[in-house]
C-alpha cells in the first residue's frame, strides 16, 4: 500500500520496512511475486528508491531460497533493467547486485549437489533440453543456473535471452559476469555435463567470434581474460578449443595468423599481442598445465598441432626480433677486450652455431656511433622501463589501450621461457632427488655418492610419476633449440641485473633438467653455450696481449671507458677480465656441474677447461698489484640497479601474471647475482673440485680422465715444438725413461697448436706457463680421494693419476716449470700415502710397494737436461724424507729401496735404473743393493753437477733412516754403515761431519745395545769391526769439521767403553792412537805455518791462515780429548802400563813443544791438558807413590823452560802478529797464560812442600813474569775485577807457604811492586783484527791498569806485613822501604790518580793506600821499638826518612781538586785526612826522636807541617817564611831540608800587598796541621819526655818562622790598606797565631837549642850563661832559655800590632773559661807583651 501511494517518501520508508521484514522472515514466502511486482512498479521513483529496491530485491533472494524460474527471472530482470540506467551510482550498484545474485543462483547449485549430491534426481527436477538437443532432468537450483548462465552467452553474443526476459546486455558486462562465475565455480562446472556443454557450444565460440572480429579494446580484453580462465581451468574437458585459442595466441604473438580467418595479419594493434603474452606468461607459469598441454597436443605423432612446440618456436623468434631495441650487453664480451678480441668472440660464437647470439655478439665490433645506439638508455629490457605499471589485462576500466612501453612484449616473452624453466625445474629436481638412488662407497669413506641421472625407462610402472618425468624430457627434448637460442640472445641483451638473473637462471634449470634426466645433447649444448659467456675468448686473448698504460688516459678516452667502448677503438686502457655477469655465468657453470656431477661423463673434459680459463684469466692477471685493486679492475662496472622481476596480482583468482617496478623496489638482488667477488668464485670452484669426494667409482674415473685428458692437451700446445713428445697411458709402460715412441694424437696435438683450445681460445702461448692449472687440481683432487686411491682397483685413478705426472715430469719436450709441477703434485700424493694406510699385512705392504715403486721411477730420472732432472730427483728425494719422517715406524717394506735411492744421490746415475739384485729379495722395482760390494777409499767424492746437489737431499733422509735403526736387520744395517760411508766422504762438509759423527755414533749404539745378546754377538760385532774401520778412515780426512767429527767419535767411544778394556788394548791405545795422533797433527800444523813470506800473494797467506787454523782447531780438539781420557782412565789404567813413564815423558814434551811453538789457542789446550792429567794424579795410592814423583818432576822441569819462555818475553818490546810472521815467538795470550798458571799452581800443591828458596823464587819470578806480560792480545778489563791471570797468580801466591828464611821478603816485595803497577807500568794495546779487517785499518786501542790488582793488593800487602812484621830480615833488606814507596806513590797522586772503577763506587786509590799505609805505621812503629837494635841504623835512617817521606807527600800533595766536591764531601775528604795527623802524632812522633835518627828528618818533618798549615797564598807576592827561610814557594811542594835562622831585617825590609790573595783548599786542614806544630813544639804531652823536646828544639824554628811571617804581613798590609778590612782569612789566621802564641808553652831551653849547634844536644840539657854577658845581652839570654822565649822572638813584631792604630782585626771566639769571647789582635799583641814583661819580672 505504501508503495502504491506515488509518494516518494513513503514509498522509500515502506521499501526499507518490506527490507527489514524480508531479512527477518517475516513476509510470506507466498508473497514474493507480488513484491517482485511492486518493486518493478517502483523503478520510475527516483534513485534513493531504486537503490532501495536493489536492497530489497538482493534480501528477498538471499533469504527466500526457492525462487526459481520465472520468479528469478523477473527479479533479476529488474537488476539488469537498473544496471542499464545512466545514473551511475544506480548502474554500478545494480553490477554489482547482479554479481551477487548470479553467484548466489550458482552457490545454490553447490548447495543442493552437497546436499544431493551432482547426479541424485530428485523430486522437483524438471526435464531441460541441452544445447546438443539431448534432455536432461535437472533440479531447480541447477535448472536455474544453466538458464542464467545460457542467456549470459547468449546476449554476450548478441542473441535473444531465453530465461532473463532481456533482450540486450552490453558485451563487455556479460563477459565479466561471465568471467566471474567461471572463477568462483570451475569446479562446479567440471562436475555438470550440461555447463561444460554451455562452455563448448555457446561459450567458446562466442569466445573466437569476439577475437576474431575488429579487435576492440575492452570486449577483446575481456574475451581474453575468460579465454585464460578456459586454458586454465577446462583444458582437459575443452581439449579441442583449447587448442584452437592456444594456437590463436600464439599466432597473435608471433604475428602469423591464418588469413583463412578473414583477418589481416599486418591490422593486429600491438596491444592484442600484449594481452595474448599476458595470457601466455600465466601459462606458462602453470607448470601442470604445461605438461597438460604436451601431453594433448605434442606427445602424439599424429597431433596436428604442437602447441609447446609452437609456443617455444613464438617466443624464440619474438625475444629475436628486434636486436637493435633490446641493445647489447657492455659486460658479456668482458672488460678491457681488444676489437681484434671482440671478433673472436663473434667467430667463436658462430662456431656453435649459435647465430642470432652471434648477431648480437657482433654489435660489439660495430662502428661507435651504432654502438652508442644499442648501449644507450633508451635500449634493452629492465622492469623501469620496459614493464607496465598494472598489466594490460587488469585495466578493465580502460576504454582504450594504455600506453605500452615498446619493449613490454619482449620483457613477457623473456619472462615466458623463465617460466617455462622454472616449471620443469620446480617439478622435476625434488623428484630427482627423491628418486636417485645412493650408494656406498665402500671401505675408506662412507658418504653417500652423487647421484647419476634418472634412467626413466628403468623406473618401475607402479612410480607415479614416471609419465611426468617422462613428459618433462620429451618438453627439454622437443623445446631445448628454441629454449637456446632465445636464452643464449637474451644474455647477451641488454638486460636489467635482475632481468640478466631471471634470464641465467632459466638457462642453468634448463641444463639441470637436461642432466638429471639424461638429456646428454642439450645438457652439453647448454653448458658449452654458457661457457662462452663465462669466459668470452676475446678476453684469453686479450690477457696475454694486455700491457700497463703508460699514462693516465685523456677525457674522450675516459668517456669511451665508461660507455664501454674502449675495447672498440683499438686497445683496451683497462685490465683485461671478466665482468660481473660473466663471473655470475661461472658461477652457474659451477652450480650446474656441482649438481650434475654424478652424470657429468666426458663433459668434464669442457667443464674443466672453463674452469682452468677462469683461473688463468682471474688469478693469473689478477696477481699483478694490490688485491684490492685487481678485483675492481677484473669486474666491470653493473648495470643500474634493478631488481628481481615482482609479481601482482591479475585476474581474479589467478595466478600471477606480471610485475610492476614498485613490486620490485624492495625485494633482495637474485642469488645468482650475489657473492660475485672473485674469492666467493673461487670457493665456490674449491667447492665443486671437493665435491669429488662424493663421485662413485665410474664418475670419478671420468672426471680424472678428463683432467689429465685436457692437461695432455694443455701441455701439447706448450710443448708442441717437440712432436716426440710421448704420453705413458699405465704403470706398466714405466719400465725405462723413454716408455712410447708414437707421438701425441695429431687430432689433439694439432688442432691445439693451430686453432687453439676451442672453448678457451688459448693458441699457442709465447712463452711456457707458469704452470698446468689441471696439474695442480689433479693434485687436490687425488688428495682429497686418497683413499679412493689406494683401497680401489689401480685402474680407477691410481694408475691414471701416476701415470699421467710421471709422463709429464719425465718427457723432455715438456717445458721445465710443468715437469717440475707435475713432480710436485706427485710428491704431494706420495707423502700422504703412508699417514692413509690404515690396515697392516699384505694390503699395507702393497700400498707401500706401490709407492715406492712410483717414487723411485721419480728418483731414477736420467735427463739430459741436468738442471730439471736435478731438480725433480730433489723433489723426490725431499718426498722420501717426509715420508721418512711420518711413517718410518710403520714401513713393512722397502728399505733396500731406500737405501738404494740415496745412494744414487752420492753418484751419476747410469743410463739405465739399476736392477734388482736377485740375491736380495726387494719388494721395489727396478732397484738394486749388493750388501757385499767391496769397501771405497776415503778419499772426498769429487762434485758431480748430480751429485752436489743431491747429496743434500739424500742425507736429510739418511738422518731419519738412522733414527730408527732398530727396525733394521742385520743386513739392512750393512747397507746403512756403507751408505754413511759414502755420504762421510762427500764433498759437503757438514754432511761428512754429521755422517761421520752424529749418525755413526747412532749406529754404534745400535750395534752395541744388540751384542748384549750372545747369539747374535758375533753378527753385530763384524758389524762394530766395519764401522770402526770408517771411522778410522774419516779420522784422517782434510777438513777439519770431518776430523772433529771423527776425533770426537773415537775418544767418545774410548770413554764410554774404556772401563771394559784390557791394559794390552790401553797400550795400543795409547802408543798407536793418542800419541800418533798428536803427532800427525803437530806434523800438519807445522806444515800449514810454513812461512813463505814476501813470496805468497795475500790470498795465499790468508789461505795459509786459515789452514793452520783449522789444523790448530783439530789438535786443540784432540788434546781435550786426551785431557777427558786422562781424568777418567790414567790413574786406573794408563799409570799400570809398563811404558807410562816413557809415555809420559813423551806426553810432557809434547805439551812444552805445543806451548813454545804452537799456536796460542793449542797452548792453552796443551796446557789444560797436561794441568788435568796432574790432578788426576792426586789420588794415586803408595803403589805408585815413585812414579807419580817421577810425573811431578818432569812437569816441573816443563814449567821451568815454558817460564823461561815468557820471562824472555817479557822483558822485550811487545811483539806483534809481524813478529811471529818473521819466525818469530808468538806472544802468549792471556788464556794460555792463565793455563800455565793453574799447572804450576798445580803443581806447587802436589809437590810444593818440599821446594826450597831457590825454586820458590824461580816460581815467583815465573808467576811475576806472567803477571807483568805486556804482548798478549787479549786482555781483559781490569778496573773493576782482577783478570783470570791476575785473579790466578794472586791465588797462587796466597796458597804458598813463605815460612822459610828469605821467602817473606820475596813475598812482601813482589806484592808491593805489583800494587805500583797501576801508576808505573800500566799500557795501552791494540786488539787482533776482527774477521774479515784488513790489517791496514786502524785497530781499535785499549788500556791495561792494573786497578783492581792494586787495590787487591794494598790491604794484602798490609795484612802480610802484619803476618811477618817480627821477621827482621825485611827491615834489613829494604823490603819494608820498599813497601813505603809503593804505598807513597797513590797517596802523592791524590786526586791525580787514576779511577779505582769503571761501573762500580769504589774507594779511590790514595785513600785505600792510605788505610793500608797507616796500618803498616802503626805496625811497624811499634815493632821498631822492639827489634830496633837488630837493624843497622843505616836500615833505621831509610825505614824512618821512606815513612816521612811518604807523611810528606801526603801532606803536601794538590787538594785543590777538592774545590769542586760538594761542602759535605769536602768535610769527609778533610776527616779521612786527619787520619794521618793522627798517625804522626800517635805512632810517628814519639818514637822518630830516638838517638839514631839524625837532626834532619826531623827538621823535615817540621818544614812539612809548617808548609801544609799555610792558608793563603798572596799572588805576586813573595811568601814571608819563604823569604826568611832563604827559599821560593815551589809549585811541587818540596822543600830543602836546611833550616836558615830567622833574620830580623826581613822585617823592615817586608813590603805589604793590597790583594786579597787566594784562600788554599782544605782550610781545616791546615789549622789541624798548624796545631800539630804547636803541639810538637809544646810542653802539653808529658810522655817520653827526651825524645819531646828533641822534637821542639827541631821544630820551633820552623814555628816561629810560620807565625813571624803571619805577624809581619799584617803589619806591612796594615801599613798599605790603612782601615781597610783584611782577607777573613789573614784576619783569622792572625788571631789564631797570637792566641797560640800566648798559650804555647815551651820547654824550658827550647829557643836556645833551637838556635845552637846542636839543637839535640842541647835540648835535653843547655850549658849555663856566659860569664861575659851583660846588659840586656844578658836579659836575652834568659828570656831565650824561658817557656814565653817564641814571644820575645817576635818581640817587635808585636809591638808594631799593639801600637797600630789604623786597623784591628776583631774575631769572635770560643774560650773554655768565658765562652765565646771577643777578640782584638791589638789586645792579643798587648797581653804578649805583658807575658815577656812578667817573664822579665817587669809587670805592665
Amino acid at each position: 500500500m505504501g508503495c502504491a501511494t506515488k509518494n516518494p517518501k513513503v514509498i522509500a520508508i515502506a521499501l526499507g520496512s518490506l527490507q527489514r521484514l524480508i531479512s527477518m522472515k517475516a513476509v510470506p514466502q507466498s508473497t514474493a511475486p507480488t513484491i517482485v511486482g511492486i518493486m518493478g512498479d517502483s523503478l520510475s521513483q527516483g534513485v534513493d528508491i531504486q537503490l532501495k529496491v536493489l536492497q530489497a530485491l538482493l534480501s528477498l533472494l538471499t533469504n527466500y531460497t526457492d525462487v526459481h524460474d520465472e520468479l528469478l527471472g523477473d527479479a533479476l530482470l529488474l537488476c539488469f533493467r537498473l544496471q542499464e540506467s545512466r545514473i551511475a551510482v544506480v548502474s554500478s550498484t545494480a553490477a554489482a547486485t547482479l554479481r551477487q545474485l548470479v553467484m548466489f543462483v550458482f552457490d545454490k547449485v553447490v548447495e543442493a549437489d552437497n546436499k544431493y549430491g551432482s547426479g541424485v534426481i530428485v523430486s522437483e527436477a524438471s526435464n531441460t533440453e541441452l544445447p546438443n538437443g539431448s534432455v536432461v532432468p535437472l533440479h531447480p537450483s541447477a535448472k536455474d543456473a544453466f538458464f542464467v548462465f545460457q542467456d549470459l552467452c547468449l546476449l554476450a553474443n548478441s542473441e535473444k535471452a531465453r530465461f532473463l526476459k532481456l533482450h540486450a546486455l552490453p558485451k563487455t558486462f556479460g563477459l565479466e559476469l561471465i568471467e566471474s562465475v567461471l572463477t568462483n565455480y570451475h569446479a562446479l562446472f567440471r562436475q555438470r555435463p550440461e555447463l561444460l556443454m554451455l562452455l563448448r557450444h555457446n561459450l567458446c565460440p562466442l569466445l573466437l567470434k569476439s577475437l576474431s572480429d575488429k579487435p576492440l579494446f575492452p570486449l577483446t580484453l575481456r574475451s581474453t581474460r575468460v579465454v585464460y580462465l578456459l586454458l586454465k581451468q577446462f583444458s582437459a574437458e575443452l581439449e579441442t578449443e583449447a587448442e584452437v585459442f592456444l594456437m590463436f595466441l600464439i599466432r597473435v604473438v608471433s604475428g602469423d595468423l591464418d588469413s583463412s580467418a578473414g583477418e589481416s595479419s599486418g591490422n593486429r594493434p600491438t596491444w592484442m599481442r600484449v594481452l595474448a603474452l599476458e595470457i601466455l606468461r600465466g601459462i606458462c607459469s602453470d607448470a601442470a598445465l604445461l605438461r597438460s598441454i604436451w601431453d594433448h597436443y605434442d606427445a602424439h605423432a599424429e597431433s596436428g598441432s604442437k602447441v609447446f612446440t609452437s609456443l617455444i618456436t613464438a617466443m624464440s623468434r619474438l625475444a629475436t626480433e628486434k636486436p637493435a631495441l633490446l641493445g647489447v650487453s657492455s659486460q658479456m664480451a668482458g672488460v678491457g677486450i681488444t676489437a681484434h678480441a671482440a671478433e673472436t668472440n663473434t667467430a667463436s660464437a658462430a662456431a656453435y652455431g649459435l647465430e642470432v647470439a652471434g648477431r648480437v655478439a657482433s654489435a660489439a665490433t660495430a662502428h661507435v656511433s651504432n654502438a652508442v645506439g644499442l648501449m644507450g638508455s633508451d635500449v634493452g629490457l629492465s622492469l623501469g622501463g620496459s614493464s607496465m605499471r598494472l598489466q594490460c589485462i587488469d585495466q578493465l576500466d580502460k576504454a582504450d589501450s594504455p600506453i605500452i612501453p615498446e619493449s613490454y612484449v619482449y620483457l613477457l616473452a623473456l619472462q615466458c621461457l623463465v617460466s617455462i624453466s622454472e616449471g620443469m625445474a620446480a617439478y622435476t629436481l625434488p623428484l630427482y632427488t627423491s628418486l636417485s638412488s645412493y650408494r656406498q662407497r665402500g671401505t675408506g669413506d662412507p658418504s653417500p655418492t652423487a647421484p647419476g641421472s634418472l634412467d626413466l625407462n628403468a623406473l618401475a610402472d607402479t612410480e607415479q610419476h614416471k609419465a611426468q618425468l617422462k613428459t618433462v624430457a620429451a618438453m627439454v627434448e622437443r623445446g631445448w633449440p628454441g629454449l637456446l637460442s632465445a636464452l643464449s640472445f637474451l644474455l647477451s641483451t641488454n638486460l636489467s641485473d635482475d632481468l640478466f638473473a631471471e634470464t641465467l637462471g632459466a638457462y642453468q634449470n634448463v641444463m639441470i633438467v637436461s642432466g638429471a634426466l639424461n638429456l646428454i645433447t642439450p645438457r652439453d649444448t647448454f653448458l658449452t653455450s654458457l661457457t662462452k659467456f663465462a669466459i668470452p675468448p676475446g678476453v684469453v686473448s686479450s690477457v696475454d696481449a694486455y700491457a700497463e698504460p703508460a699514462s693516465s688516459s685523456s677525457k674522450s678516452a675516459s668517456v669511451s671507458d665508461a660507455l664501454g667502448f674502449s675495447n672498440l677503438s683499438g686497445g683496451p686502457t683497462a685490465t683485461p677480465g671478466l665482468s660481473e655477469r660473466n663471473l655470475a655465468c661461472l658461477k652457474s657453470i659451477v652450480h650446474t656441474a656441482s649438481y650434475l656431477s654424478g652424470s657429468l661423463g666426458a663433459k668434464w673434459f669442457d667443464i674443466l677447461e672453463v674452469l682452468q680459463n677462469a683461473d688463468y684469466v682471474i688469478t693469473l692477471r689478477g696477481t699483478k698489484g694490490s688485491t684490492a685493486a685487481k678485483r675492481a679492475t677484473m669486474l666491470a662496472p653493473s648495470a643500474s640497479a634493478q631488481r628481481q622481476i615482482g609479481r601482482a596480482p591479475s585476474v581474479a583468482g589467478t595466478p600471477t601474471l606480471g610485475g610492476t617496478a614498485e613490486s620490485a623496489s624492495n625485494i633482495a638482488r637474485h642469488p645468482l647475482l650475489t657473492d660475485l667477488d672473485i674469492d666467493t668464485v673461487q670457493s665456490g670452484i674449491s667447492r665443486l673440485l671437493d665435491g669429488t669426494r662424493s663421485l662413485d667409482d665410474r664418475a670419478f674415473k671420468d672426471f680424472v680422465a678428463a683432467l689429465c685428458r685436457l692437461s695432455r692437451e694443455m701441455i701439447g700446445m706448450q710443448a708442441a715444438r717437440s712432436p716426440s713428445m710421448t704420453w705413458v697411458e699405465s704403470m706398466d709402460d714405466l719400465g725405462s725413461p723413454t716408455v712410447s715412441s708414437s707421438p701425441m694424437s695429431p687430432s689433439l696435438l694439432g688442432a691445439s697448436v693451430k686453432s687453439g683450445r676451442r672453448v678457451s681460445g688459448i693458441g699457442m702461448p709465447k712463452a711456457a706457463k707458469a704452470g698446468d692449472y689441471c696439474i695442480s687440481k689433479l693434485g687436490q683432487v687425488a688428495l682429497q680421494n686418497i683413499h679412493r686411491l689406494l683401497y680401489r682397483d689401480t685402474d680407477i685413478a691410481w694408475d691414471e693419476v701416476t701415470s699421467h705426472l710421471l709422463s709429464v715430469l719425465r718427457d723432455q719436450s715438456t717445458p721445465s716449470t710443468l715437469r717440475v709441477q707435475a713432480a710436485g703434485v706427485l710428491d704431494e700424493i706420495l707423502v700422504i700415502v703412508p699417514r692413509n694406510v690404515t690396515t697392516a699385512g699384505a694390503l699395507q705392504g702393497d700400498i707401500q710397494q706401490r709407492m715406492f715403486e712410483v717414487l723411485s721411477q721419480q728418483m731414477f730420472l736420467n735427463d739430459t737436461n741436468q738442471a730439471i732432472g736435478l731438480e725433480i730427483r730433489q723433489m723426490a728425494l725431499e718426498t722420501l724424507r717426509k715420508i721418512l719422517q711420518s711413517s718410518a715406524h710403520s714401513l713393512v717394506v722397502g728399505w733396500e729401496t731406500i737405501f738404494a735411492m740415496l745412494e744414487s744421490a752420492c753418484q751419476p746415475l747410469q743410463p739405465d735404473p739399476p736392477t734388482t739384485n736377485p740375491s736380495t729379495p726387494l719388494r721395489g722395482k727396478g732397484l738394486s743393493i749388493s750388501t757385499g760390494s767391496p769397501r771405497l777409499p776415503y778419499s772426498v767424492i769429487p762434485p758431480t753437477r748430480s751429485t752436489t746437489a743431491l747429496v743434500r737431499s739424500a742425507f736429510q733422509s739418511l738422518t731419519l733412516v738412522c733414527d730408527t735403526l732398530d727396525s733394521l736387520s742385520p743386513d739392512q744395517l750393512q747397507l746403512c754403515i756403507r751408505t754413511l760411508g759414502q755420504f762421510g766422504r762427500q764433498q759437503d762438509t757438514n754432511i761428512a761431519l754429521t755422517a761421520a759423527e752424529s749418525l755413526m755414533w747412532g749406529v754404534s749404539d745400535s750395534i752395541q745395545a744388540n751384542r748384549k745378546d750372545a747369539e747374535k754377538e758375533p753378527v753385530y760385532s763384524a758389524l762394530w769391526t766395519s764401522l770402526l774401520l770408517e771411522l778410522r778412515g774419516l779420522c784422517a780426512d782434510a777438513r777439519q769439521e770431518v776430523r772433529f767429527g771423527a776425533i770426537q767419535t773415537m775418544f767418545r767411544t774410548l770413554q764410554l767403553y774404556g772401563a771394559t778394556l784390557s791394559l794390552q788394548t790401553w797400550d795400543d791405545c795409547v802408543w798407536n792412537v793418542m800419541l800418533p795422533l798428536l803427532d800427525s797433527l803437530t806434523v800438519s800444523v807445522k806444515e800449514a805455518a810454513a812461512v813463505n813470506a814476501g813470496i805468497e800473494p795475500p790470498s795465499a797467506v790468508s789461505l795459509r791462515e786459515n789452514s793452520r787454523t783449522q789444523w790448530g782447531d783439530s789438535k786443540t780438539l784432540a788434546l781435550q780429548s786426551i785431557s777427558k781420557v786422562l781424568q777418567d782412565f790414567l790413574v786406573s789404567k794408563i799409570m799400570y802400563l809398563e811404558t807410562f813413564v816413557q809415555a809420559w815423558d813423551r806426553f810432557v814434551s809434547h805439551i812444552t813443544d805445543s806451548t813454545l811453538h804452537d799456536a796460542r789457542s793449542i797452548s792453552t789446550a796443551a796446557l789444560r791438558c797436561l794441568d788435568q792429567g796432574l790432578k788426576a794424579t792426586s789420588s794415586t795410592g803408595m803403589n805408585l807413590q815413585g812414579i807419580t814423583a817421577g810425573a811431578w818432576e818432569r812437569v816441573w822441569e816443563a814449567c821451568n823452560v815454558m817460564g823461561d819462555a815468557v820471562k824472555k818475553q817479557s822483558r822485550t818490546p811487545r811483539l806483534g802478529d809481524e813478529d811471529a810472521a818473521l819466525g818469530g815467538p808468538l806472544p802468549f795470550t792471556q788464556e794460555s797464560l792463565l793455563a800455565l798458571v793453574e799447572v804450576i799452581a798445580s803443581v806447587y800443591s802436589l809437590s810444593g812442600r818440599g821446594w826450597n828458596l831457590e825454586r820458590l823464587a824461580r816460581v815467583m819470578q815465573i808467576l811475576k813474569a806472567i803477571m807483568t806480560y805486556q804482548s798478549s792480545h787479549d786482555y781483559r778489563p781490569d778496573i773493576d775485577s782482577l783478570t783470570p791471570v791476575q785473579n790466578a797468580v794472586i791465588s797462587a801466591i796466597q796458597s804458598m807457604q813463605f815460612d822459610i828464611t828469605g821467602a817473606p821478603s820475596i813475598l812482601l816485595f813482589d806484592i808491593a811492586e805489583y800494587m805500583t803497577l797501576a801508576f808505573l807500568a800500566a799500557f795501552d794495546f791494540e786488539e787482533p783484527p776482527l774477521s774479515g779487517q784488513t790489517p791496514e785499518k786502524p785497530r781499535p786501542t785499549k788500556h791495561v791498569s792494573y786497578i783492581a790488582l792494586s787495590k787487591m793488593c794494598m790491604p794484602l800487602l798490609a795484612g802480610l806485613f802484619s803476618k811477618y812484621k817480627d821477621v827482621t830480615e825485611i827491615y834489613a833488606d829494604g823490603t819494608v822501604e820498599s813497601m813505603f814507596s809503593s804505598y807513597a806513590i797513590p797517596m802523592k797522586l791524590k786526586y791525580d790518580a787514576p779511577a779505582p772503577s769503571k761501573f762500580g763506587s769504589d774507594q779511590p786509590l790514595w785513600k785505600t793506600a792510605t788505610s793500608s799505609f797507616l796500618v803498616v805505621v802503626n805496625t811497624s812503629s811499634n815493632t821498631i821499638d822492639t827489634i830496633g837494635d837488630a837493624i843497622s841504623e843505616e836500615n833505621l835512617v831509610g825505614f824512618w826518612r821512606q815513612m816521612l817521606d811518604v807523611y810528606r807527600g801526603a801532606l803536601l800533595a794538590d787538594c785543590s781538586f777538592i774545590e769542586s766536591f760538594p761542602i759535605e764531601e769536602q768535610v769527609k775528604e778533610e776527616d779521612f785526612d786527619r787520619s794521618l795527623i793522627r798517625s804522626l802524632q800517635a805512632d810517628v812522633v814519639p818514637r822518630v826522636a830516638t838517638s839514631r835518627v839524625p837532626d834532619d828528618i826531623i827538621i823535615q818533618l817540621g818544614r812539612t807541617l809548617k808548609i801544609s798549615s799555610r792558608l793563603l797564598e798572596l799572588d805576586g807576592v813573595a811568601n814571608l817564611e819563604d823569604a826568611e827561610s832563604g827559599e821560593s814557594s815551589e809549585s811541587d811542594g818540596k822543600r830543602s831540608v836546611e833550616f836558615a835562622y830567622w833574620d830580623t831585617s826581613t822585617a823592615d825590609t817586608l813590603v805589604g800587598t793590597t790583594t786579597t790573595g787566594t784562600p788554599l783548599p782544605r782550610e781545616r786542614f791546615s789549622y789541624w796541621c798548624f796545631d800539630l806544630l804547636f803541639l810538637l813544639c809544646s810542653d802539653t804531652v808529658q810522655d817520653h819526655v827526651e825524645s819531646r823536646k828533641r822534637i821542639a828544639a827541631l821544630i820551633l824554628p820552623n814555628l816561629l818562622d810560620r807565625c813571624h811571617s803571619v805577624l809581619a804581613s799584617f803589619v806591612a798590609d796594615v801599613k798599605l790598606r790603612g782601615s781597610s778590612p783584611l782577607p777573613r782569612v789573614q784576619e783569622e789566621e792572625l788571631i789564631y797565631v797570637l792566641r797560640k802564641m800566648l798559650e804555647l808553652q815551651l820547654w824550658p831551653g827550647s829557643l836556645w837549642a833551637a838556635f845552637s849547634s846542636s839543637p839535640t844536644v842541647h835540648a835535653k840539657q843547655q850549658p849555663g850563661s856566659e860569664p861575659s854577658l851583660r846588659g840586656h845581652t844578658l836579659v836575652a839570654d834568659a828570656i831565650r832559655r824561658s817557656s814565653k822565649a817564641h814571644l820575645y822572638h817576635v818581640y817587635s813584631v808585636l809591638c808594631d800590632i799593639a801600637s797600630s792604630s789604623s786597623y784591628h782585626p776583631t774575631v769572635w771566639a770560643e774560650d773554655p773559661k768565658k765562652g765565646v769571647v771577643e777578640l782584638n789582635s791589638r789586645q792579643l799583641a798587648r797581653q804578649a807583651l805583658r807575658e815577656i814583661g812578667k817573664e822579665m819580672g817587669v809587670e805592665i
